[in-house]
C-alpha cells in the first residue's frame, strides 16, 4: 500500500469510529479496553491524530509528549475528534514526500510511516467503538488488513518492549487464506523475529482471512474466530502478552 492508500483508509476508519462513538454515547463502556469509556477512546485517538500531525506539519525530529485530550464529552468531544482527524488527513495529503520528522519504526519515509501508523491506529480503535456500540464490525479490505498484520508482527513486536517471549524457542505461523500472505514468527527470550513467508516447521499456526487475523491478533476478536492448529499454548501466549 502507498501513502495515498493509507490516507484513504485513515479517512474511512476515522469516519466509522466517530459514527460508532456517536451511536454508543460517550459514556458507554469499551469492552476491549476495560478501563475506558467511549470518551476515553475518543480522547486517546484524537490525541494520537494531533500528535502525528505535529510531527509532520512542524518537522519535529525528536520525540514529543503525547497529549491527554480535552475535558469534553458528548457532541463537543465528537466535534473535537472529527476536527483532529480532518487536520491529520489534510497534513498528510499536503506534506512533501521528503518531509523530515521523527518516526518510531522503520518505513520508506517518515510520511509513509505516519500515514500507515495512523491508519491502523484508527482502525483498531474503530473496532473498539463499534464493540462499545454493540453493532456489527465494519469489514476491512483484505490488502489493508494484511498490511496491518505485517506492521504488527514485523515492526511492533520486533521492538524491545514486546512482551511476547518464550523461554523455549517456538515458531508461530500466521496465514491469511484470502490474500495468500504468510508470516513466520520466531519466539525466544528476545523480542520476536518475524519474516514474510513460510520458513521451517511451525509449532502453532493461525489461519483465517486477513481481516479475521487482524482483529484477533490485535485482541479485538477472540482467537476462536480463526483456526488454531498445533500448540494452542502459543496462541494463548499471544493473547496474554501481545497487548500494546
Amino acid at each position: 500500500m502507498d501513502i495515498a492508500d493509507h490516507i484513504k483508509s485513515l479517512e474511512r476508519e476515522g469516519q466509522l469510529l466517530a459514527a460508532a462513538a456517536a451511536s454508543a454515547g460517550t459514556d458507554a463502556p469499551v469492552p476491549t479496553c476495560p478501563d475506558w469509556q467511549v470518551d476515553d477512546l475518543l480522547r486517546h485517538t484524537g490525541s494520537a491524530h494531533r500528535w502525528a500531525t505535529g510531527f509532520v506539519a512542524e518537522g519535529h525530529t525528536t520525540p514529543h509528549p503525547f497529549g491527554v485530550g480535552p475535558d469534553l464529552t458528548g457532541d463537543e468531544l465528537l466535534t473535537w475528534f472529527r476536527a483532529g482527524h480532518t487536520a491529520l488527513m489534510s497534513t498528510l495529503s499536503l506534506a512533501p514526500a521528503d518531509v523530515e520528522c521523527w518516526a518510531f519504526m522503520p518505513a520508506p519515509s517518515p510520511l509513509a510511516f505516519w500515514a500507515r501508523r495512523q491508519a491502523h491506529e484508527t482502525a483498531v480503535h474503530r473496532f473498539d467503538a463499534e464493540l462499545a456500540a454493540g453493532i456489527q464490525l465494519s469489514p476491512l479490505e483484505p490488502e489493508f488488513a494484511a498490511d496491518g498484520i505485517d506492521e504488527l508482527l514485523r515492526l511492533f513486536h520486533a521492538r524491545t518492549r514486546s512482551r511476547v517471549r518464550s523461554d523455549l524457542p517456538k515458531t508461530l505461523r500466521v496465514r491469511a487464506s484470502d490474500t495468500g500472505d504468510v508470516w513466520t514468527c520466531r519466539l525466544t527470550s528476545e523480542p520476536p523475529l518475524t519474516v514474510l513467508g513460510e520458513e521451517g516447521a511451525a509449532d502453532c499456526e493461525l489461519t483465517g482471512t486477513a481481516a479475521q487475523l487482524y482483529a484477533a491478533l490485535w485482541n479485538r476478536q477472540p482467537l476462536s474466530t480463526v483456526t488454531v492448529t498445533g500448540d494452542s499454548a502459543l496462541a494463548e501466549l499471544w493473547v496474554e502478552k501481545s497487548g500494546i
